[in-house]
């Protein structure tokens, strides 16, 4: 099928740079759905392994923590940025050149890590793995719409931008050895497969052609250099910035400090042209705003799950092998949460789905703000299945709303729509794990200090908790002044558990009280609108 088609008015794009919308015989939409749900699913897969696994990762690569830690972090600002260059670049090279040749890039890098193996080319295959995803996750809505009739086309963004969110326990449930044994060729040989399958299943099976023209300007080119590289320095300081500690480190200050003007000299450019790549002016309206806010928020406490309770759990000694039973109810639990949000759509009712969604995830980490230190996963597996069924009931109806929003100011908006959601919800999650973790580590160290401060050598409890730190280890230490040394070095680390195990408790509450706000502000908004006899907007 091509450009030259006779399609009728109704089938054409919405969008340059989207795809026909013929009908299709039934055969066609089973195929279309079944490589939508294979896109939606496996997108974010590839990078999910890294970012679960940093710690094994890092040994046979012989990086340091933070140079792990600046992994996710260019995966995150090249995913966030990278629709600045997509959207337009559909338009003018068409959705098969454009998927097909960063699909055979991410192949490409993946096969340079057996040849180069070492930090430099990892830096490449995550920034390369980040464009990639962007450009899958918008492929898998393209292939659900063309799944479904015209008047359920919606679902088809619902679903395709939930499923992305299954990544990361999916992930977790790939065995740790799968991935490390020979240095690490289980990881680069799934992300390989992982491409050169994909880009199989679009070769089979195509979209309908789209409608080519002349989408960029010589000023987008500079647009999209700043912001890229201002966003690659933001991200890097939030990634890193928990684990070199913000007022330690200055080369993060230098980061930042170059972060703001490269972003300030892309908003510049941008405020200054008559037809700009990104519409800040609509941005910055309240209705966008709050739209915005909403998102980035929720994404924030949706943090809670991907930092605090693996967190958690990684303070008591447990690892991803010992957690895939509770991420395989967390990845039901989103589809689950995929099936709500689609069984319950309409215009009418997004907000109420989001206030909902608000809700579940308050009520899931304010549940694990009970942990204690005998906490395991089977006393998450009901909170964080909550906290999983609220994550995809909220974003598929989030970007639905914006999207709606987006609709009525004109198609030229659609860069701005995507990159503002891109941002909220990727950088929005870096913020999270940013935020929750440095918290965490203040408030462990102030609940360290008022342990510690009870604790006197005086105290017969804590004598006899040392004296039995030190029989514990007659078998293994003949001086008895080292028994006594090391039997108090035991007691210290357990209070340094116990107070990073509170401090975590902290973290919930206040995830739960982030929930909660944004759920009260919605609630507002929807009486304020039904006051006015509109939708909430």
């Amino acid at each position: 099928m091509s450009v030259d088609h006779p399609f009728r008015p109704e089938e054409r794009p919405m969008f340059a740079g989207s795809p026909f919308s013929p009908a299709h015989p039934g055969a066609r939409r089973l195929g279309y759905f079944a490589i939508g749900l294979f896109l939606g699913a496996t997108s974010t897969f590839g990078n999910a392994l890294t970012t679960v696994n940093t710690g094994v990762i890092a040994g046979p690569l012989g990086l340091y923590a933070a140079q792990a830690a600046a992994l996710p972090a260019i995966y995150v600002a090249m995913n966030a940025s990278a629709n600045l260059t997509l959207v337009k670049a559909r338009a003018q090279f068409g959705i098969p050149e454009v998927t097909g040749g960063l699909l055979a890039l991410y192949a490409l890098t993946g096969f340079a890590q057996f040849a180069v193996p070492g930090f430099a080319p990892t830096i490449v295959l995550r920034a390369v793995s980040g464009m990639t995803a962007a450009a899958l996750i918008t492929l898998g809505i393209y292939y659900l719409m063309q799944a479904l009739p015209p008047r359920a086309k919606s679902l088809g963004a619902v679903i395709g931008i939930g499923l992305p969110q299954i990544g990361t326990p999916l992930a977790r449930l790939v065995p740790v050895d799968v991935l490390a044994d020979n240095g690490l060729w289980g990881l680069h040989a799934i992300e390989i497969a992982l491409a050169l399958f994909t880009l199989a299943l679009v070769l089979l099976l195509p979209l309908p052609p789209s409608e080519k023209s002349r989408a960029f300007a010589p000023l987008d080119l500079v647009t999209i250099l700043l912001a890229t590289a201002g966003m690659l320095l933001l991200c890097q300081v939030l990634g890193q910035g928990r684990t070199l500690w913000w007022a330690d480190t200055p080369w993060l200050g230098v980061a930042l400090a170059l972060a703001i003007p490269l972003l300030a000299a892309a908003f510049l450019i941008e405020t200054g042209r008559p037809d700009p790549l990104v519409h800040f002016e609509w941005i910055g309206s309240w209705g966008i705003l709050r739209f915005a806010a909403v998102a980035l928020v929720m994404r924030l406490a949706l943090a809670e799950q991907t930092y605090g309770a693996v967190g958690l759990l990684t303070l008591g000694g447990l690892n991803n092998d010992q957690l895939r039973t509770l991420f395989l109810v967390v990845a039901l639990a989103m589809l689950l949460g995929i099936v709500a949000a689609a069984l319950t759509l309409s215009e009418r009712r997004l907000p109420w789905q989001v206030l909902v969604a608000a809700l579940i995830i308050a009520t899931g980490a304010w549940l694990d703000s009970d942990a204690t230190a005998l906490t395991r996963p089977a006393q998450l597996m009901l909170s964080q299945a909550l906290i999983g069924f609220g994550t995809t009931l909220f974003v598929g109806p989030a970007l639905l709303y914006g999207f709606l929003r987006m609709i009525q100011r004109g198609g030229d908006h659609l860069v701005s729509f995507v990159v503002t959601f891109s941002i909220t919800q990727n950088v929005g999650g870096l913020m999270g794990s940013a935020l929750l973790g440095s918290l965490q580590t203040i408030w462990a160290r102030n609940a360290s200090n008022v342990l510690a401060a009870d604790m006197l050598a005086s105290d017969p409890q804590t004598a006899a908790r040392i004296a039995g730190g030190a029989t514990s280890l007659a078998g293994v230490v003949a001086d008895p002044a080292q028994r006594v040394a090391q039997g108090a070095g035991l007691l210290g680390q357990a209070m340094a558990r116990e107070a990073g195990i509170i401090a975590f408790t902290d973290t919930f509450r206040l995830v739960a009280v982030l929930a909660l706000a944004i759920a009260l502000f919605i609630f507002a908004n929807i009486l304020v609108s039904s006051r006015r006899g509109g939708v909430a907007g």
